[in-house]
């Protein structure tokens, strides 16, 4: 017997063994995870969390109100030489960041296909902006959900990738985060989990940061006040 043979024939098998039915199984994963630490942490606990996380693994992480955050960023942008944001000015927080950059900061639109500029979008194009879905705390790590205007090459061409992310918007971890959205029943067709900048190690394990995406991620969370997890 062959390799295929013995891997297709233990399949056969789990297959036909008799195991736990669906409800029983589902229900002792979901009890297992109500007990995580996080579960009862309120936003700005999660927050704090993220925030621990995300600095741990390389990520500049601020916290910041819902009416300054533009200012911030646009003075944070300026000082690290940023001359052309990709943004989507169509939402609100893309309209409300393009409005506080100064003149020298130049903002950049996704609104053509991207056989059309890719030479100038991967040599030209500095920093892209994201406005984050949700955030799991447990994992330090953002959930984004891309779309027309802020396409997956948002967050993956520029070399350096800025997020904005909602307190309220926090789950516990991964478990969570899949029921609280009704992942199972209407999933988006692409999430992207960004959990620090791109990184990568050797054979000899030397860590590089930016060989398959941005080399640096900042993430400006948004304590909206009253929020629960």
């Amino acid at each position: 017997m062959n390799a295929r043979e013995l891997i297709l024939g233990k399949l056969r098998a789990a297959e036909a063994a008799p195991g736990m039915p669906l409800p029983e199984l589902e229900e002792r994963i979901n009890a297992h995870h109500a007990r995580g630490p996080l579960r009862e942490a309120s936003s700005t606990e999660l927050a704090d969390t993220l925030q621990r996380v995300m600095t741990s693994v390389r990520t500049e992480v601020w916290r910041v109100d819902a009416h300054g955050w533009p200012a911030l960023l646009a003075q944070k942008l300026v000082a690290a030489g940023v001359g052309s944001l990709l943004l989507d000015t169509a939402r609100a927080e893309g309209a409300a960041l393009a409005a506080a950059l100064p003149a020298e900061v130049r903002t950049v639109a996704f609104d053509r296909p991207l056989e059309e500029w890719k030479n100038q979008l991967f040599a030209d194009v500095d920093a892209g902006f994201t406005v984050v879905r949700s955030g799991i705390a447990a994992t330090g790590t953002l959930v984004l959900a891309p779309d027309a205007g802020s396409p997956r090459t948002v967050s993956l061409v520029p070399p350096l990738h800025v997020a904005l992310v909602y307190a309220s918007t926090l789950h516990a971890d991964l478990h969570a985060a899949m029921h609280a959205e009704a992942w199972s029943a209407a999933m988006p067709a692409n999430l992207v989990l960004v959990s620090g900048p791109s990184k990568t190690s050797d054979i000899q394990q030397t860590l590089a940061y930016g060989a398959h995406g941005p080399r640096a991620l900042w993430v400006f969370i948004i304590d909206d006040a009253g929020a629960t997890a």
